[in-house]
């Protein structure tokens, strides 16, 4: 059941009663430089308590697809780590300033049901002494990250958009992703993604990244920032200082970036000043060591040298920064749950994201205040940022979202073809030997579809051979879906051969392939049954080294629908194949040596 437009009415007036300053509506206008009124939002900041204040620099998980009414097993998850039942429990004992969405938390089942989820936790907020609207936030990168599903929009991700290399692309796509959040009641956004990916190897960055190129990757961040922006989002580019030359996952490790400080300038540097000079919103830091930043040893998270000495005053940035996941392994390694909070804080922080135990965060953070390690002043600094990015979000005017509102904005038709259209401009044909693509159905109409299968990334439908294969049907082939996943077995490469004597090609689905892993062995097996192989890397465009035999070869940067769809349409000659590489593909061999360069992609020559 939702909650009705006169109910949302009645309740909007009555929190603007209760964050009323000075008698008045708090908030209602701006000043005359347009930016939010610093005055009213002191005014509000001196009237709460230190344990408001402490709350206030906190965004936090909870589980369940309700603010007041979760399902049971939500209840459970929330009081063994939070010690709260719901979203509502949360505010009210810990003030929280933000909530982050997750799907593994079941806050993103269905449009209308965040909405909803939205408004409860609005509702559940202002409800509250001095009650303030809460900043919902999420990982909508698109691509291979995205929290919120179908039948939302969903865009190819980052890697992708840098193969299209239309910066209008990735404003319409940060516009429309952002328009539709908004919708349903999220109005910060962890993205875009920042970070130069110049390292291969990257196990947690890779795709996200729009490439290897520091000037085109600071395009396109700058084009993101003013689309989710433009949409009434809050735009967050992350990680800095920059995590994209690491073999180590920071949710695991704890990495070490040994750029000199020439280099971060060089390389790191750029999408950060282009995001900072078109107005970003928040910047996430990351939990990595950069001895040339900072020697002490450190993660960025907690280092004031590189947080306030480089973002705040070298690269001029006072909007707000907000750490990556305090329950990351990077940034608990060198220090307890107490004690990364506070040191956060004084490093230059002001938001404080998702601590794997609240309560010891919490705490921490109020009896440094009350121990004098941080001043109430201090605390004031970072909550007036934070205040000041709702009221330009405007979320003290109307911090509420209506069903109606979803329907004519969340997933509508025109969203989807612009969804479409873009992601036919990212796909990169890498090889085309004997110019077997584009493939032609009047030869080729019997096809087999075999690959991995990686758990859907975004909600999508899947599993990409599923895809791949109804794409290929609704172009009018005939084809054969056989899944192998990412580590074939004997007897599933036996299989697939054995199918592969019934068909005129077949398409390989391939996903970060090793010089160790089994898919090699799949594509060459395939490749000696005589039948054409075409193969398609589904994530990592560094696969095509580790396939040299392959006559025709592309890249999707993604296996979501949208992007293995729109490969479909190029392999088949529907679309053109315009994307060209962001990143350089070494060779398997000699990985000193360029394969194919940042900017290589085939054309379809004669056939347009």
């Amino acid at each position: 059941m939702h909650t009705s437009r006169r109910t949302l009415l009645a309740a909007t007036a009555g929190a603007a009663a209760v964050v009323a300053v000075g008698g008045g509506p708090a908030l209602a206008e701006d000043d005359d430089t347009g930016r939010p009124d610093d005055k009213r939002l002191r005014a509000l900041i001196s009237r709460m308590t230190l344990e408001e204040k402490v709350g206030q620099l906190f965004v936090m998980r909870v589980y369940g697809h309700s603010a007041t009414a979760p399902d049971q097993a939500d209840i459970d998850a929330n009081l063994a780590e939070i010690g709260v039942r719901d979203a509502a429990e949360l505010i009210a004992k810990y003030r929280v300033g933000g909530i982050i969405y997750f799907g593994w938390a079941h806050n993103t089942r269905d449009p209308h049901q965040i909405a909803d989820l939205s408004n409860g936790i609005q509702k559940a907020s202002l409800a509250q002494p001095r009650g303030l609207p809460v900043l919902i936030s999420t990982d909508q990168e698109h691509g291979i990250v995205a929290r919120v599903g179908r039948p939302a929009t969903l865009f190819p991700g980052a890697m992708a958009l840098g193969a299209g290399g239309s910066r209008t692309d990735a404003r319409t796509a940060g516009r429309i992703g952002g328009a539709e959040l908004r919708a349903m009641g999220v109005r910060q956004d962890y993205a875009p993604v920042a970070d130069v990916n110049v390292n291969p190897a990257n196990p947690v960055i890779g795709v996200r990244s729009f490439g290897a190129d520091p000037q085109a990757v600071a395009g396109m961040v700058a084009a993101q920032v003013k689309g989710y922006q433009s949409a009434g989002v809050a735009a967050t580019s992350k990680h800095f200082p920059g995590h994209g030359d690491t073999e180590t996952d920071s949710h695991y490790g704890f990495p070490v970036i040994e750029h000199t400080e020439a280099q971060w300038a060089e390389l790191d540097a750029p999408p950060f000043r282009a995001a900072i000079a078109a107005g970003i919103d928040s910047i996430m830091t990351a939990h990595i060591m950069v001895p040339a930043l900072d020697p002490s040893g450190d993660p960025a998270t907690l280092s004031r040298p590189i947080l306030t000495g480089i973002l705040r005053e070298r690269l001029g940035y006072d909007g707000v920064v907000v750490t990556d996941s305090l329950g990351m392994q990077g940034v608990r390694t060198k220090y307890g749950d107490d004690r990364v909070p506070v040191l956060a804080l004084k490093a230059g922080v002001d938001q404080l994201l998702n601590p794997p135990k609240l309560d010891v965060a919490w705490n921490a953070v109020l009896q440094a205040v009350r121990g004098g390690e941080l001043t109430e002043a201090r605390l004031d600094e970072s909550i007036l940022r934070v205040l000041r990015l709702k009221a330009k979000l405007g979320l003290f005017k109307n911090p509420y979202v209506t069903r109606r509102g979803v329907d004519r904005v969340v997933g509508i038709p025109s969203h989807l073809k612009a969804a479409d259209r873009i992601a036919e401009r990212t796909t990169t044909l890498l090889v085309n030997s004997g110019g077997l693509l584009p493939l032609s159905r009047r030869t080729h109409r019997k096809v087999l579809v075999v690959g991995a299968d990686p758990a859907s990334p975004s909600g999508t439908t899947g599993p990409p051979t599923t895809v791949l294969g109804a794409a290929l049907t609704e172009l009018g082939f005939t084809a054969t879906v056989l899944s192998t996943g990412t580590a074939p077995t004997e007897a599933t490469i036996a299989k697939a051969v054995a199918a592969a004597q019934d068909v005129d090609a077949v398409l390989v689905g391939t996903y970060n392939v090793t010089a160790a892993s089994s898919q090699r062995t799949l594509v060459n097996r395939l490749l000696a049954t005589g039948r054409p192989v075409i193969a398609l890397a589904i994530r990592n465009p560094y696969d095509v080294a580790q396939l040299p035999d392959v006559k025709a070869y592309l890249a999707a940067y993604s296996w979501t629908d949208v992007e293995l769809r729109a490969a479909v349409r190029v392999l088949a000659g529907r679309a053109d194949p315009v994307g060209e590489l962001p990143v350089p593909v070494q060779k398997a061999d000699k990985p000193t040596e360029v394969l194919y360069p940042v900017g290589h992609g085939l054309r379809y020559e004669g056939v347009f």
